[in-house]
């Protein structure tokens, strides 16, 4: 039998009780790393799910924007399995929000898309390097978008919040790369999970999205499981600072 690609990996997956973070765990958890399953919500039945298959993992409550909170996940995720090599940046603000122009989009709403999809990173990156820094090795995933290179309309907030993320990935890049952690972002186009489906604003708009790629279906979150094992295994080592566009070709940058 092959060795699973992340054999002996410890990852935390941020927002990972439900849609694409919950995949994320359980495709983690799949190729033998074992998971901090991390969300504000109740995590449990990921975890009972990672676990029947014969994975190893645990659920954290945990808001990213809180830094105590922050700090928990990262002592809770050592003090079970030792270290941690992936971080999973997925927490964020998108399916539950309405499209709409900017001068519809109150400050009250910008602030918390900022808090929760750019400072939550901030939080969990501040908060984990120190543990891969001690055995100089360590993979970041931040997950930004497509829309930031193609300047979608009607959802500057979140479009915005996602192009800070490109900025981040690359700044810590550079920062960290000296002490053998990567840092990329996977960049999601219009992806079709739970959220997304509730959501008959973004439903309205697949038609158009489908249309722009050169590989015109739905995507679906199993399409970025594969660019996401690659980002977080060895196969990556002289991989950092890039952006990994998932989206069947939509974006080509």
């Amino acid at each position: 039998m092959a060795q699973k690609r992340l054999e002996g990996r410890v990852a935390i997956v941020t927002g990972a009780a439900q849609g694409l973070g919950a995949g994320f765990a359980k495709r983690l958890a799949a190729e033998g790393a074992r998971v901090c399953v991390s969300d504000v919500l109740d995590a449990k039945p990921v975890v009972d799910e990672i676990v029947k298959a014969g994975g190893q993992a645990i659920a954290a409550r945990c808001d990213v924007t809180d830094p105590q909170s922050v700090q928990a996940m990262v002592a809770a995720t050592v003090a079970k399995f030792g270290s941690i090599e992936v971080l999973v940046n997925n927490a964020g603000l998108f399916a539950q929000l309405k499209m709409r122009p900017l001068f519809e989009i109150d400050s009250a709403e910008w602030d918390k898309v900022m808090a929760v999809n750019v400072r939550g990173g901030f939080e969990c990156v501040k908060a984990v390097a120190p543990e891969m820094k001690k055995r100089k090795y360590g993979k970041i995933i931040n997950l930004a978008s497509g829309t930031v290179f193609k300047g979608s309309p009607n959802l500057l907030h979140y479009v915005t919040s996602k192009g800070a993320i490109v900025a981040m990935t690359r700044c810590m890049a550079r920062e960290l790369g000296d002490d053998g952690i990567r840092v990329n972002a996977l960049a999601p186009g219009l992806t079709m999970s739970e959220g997304v489906k509730g959501n008959t604003g973004w439903v309205g708009t697949l038609p158009g999205n489908i249309a722009s790629r050169a590989i015109k279906r739905e995507a679906t979150p199993e399409d970025l499981l594969g660019t996401l094992i690659y980002l977080a295994s060895a196969d990556s080592d002289f991989v950092t600072g890039q952006v990994v566009v998932v989206d069947g070709g939509s974006v080509m940058h």
